[in-house]
């Protein structure tokens, strides 16, 4: 388990983060506090991810388009 604190993490290290941590926790191979410890942290790196795409989508979205569907640029991400 990466010692790199969630909030820092990308989408990519934080998803891969958390596939070993269900993994883990599926196996059920682990003693019952470091099973919630590792719950917790999935919770985390689940906040971090869905926080990623979040930021993705609002990216995406910002992106405007002419008539023909051709990006013609980006507006703030305020005025999404």
């Amino acid at each position: 388990m990466s010692d790199k604190p969630v909030n820092e993490m990308s989408f990519e290290e934080a998803m891969r983060a958390l596939e070993q941590v269900v993994g883990q926790l599926e196996r059920g191979d682990v003693p019952l506090e470091e099973s919630i410890t590792l719950y917790e942290r999935g919770a985390e790196l689940k906040k971090r991810c869905e926080a990623k795409l979040k930021e993705a989508e609002e990216k995406v979205a910002a992106i405007t388009t002419d008539a023909s569907g051709t990006p013609t640029g980006t507006r703030p991400l305020d005025e999404v």
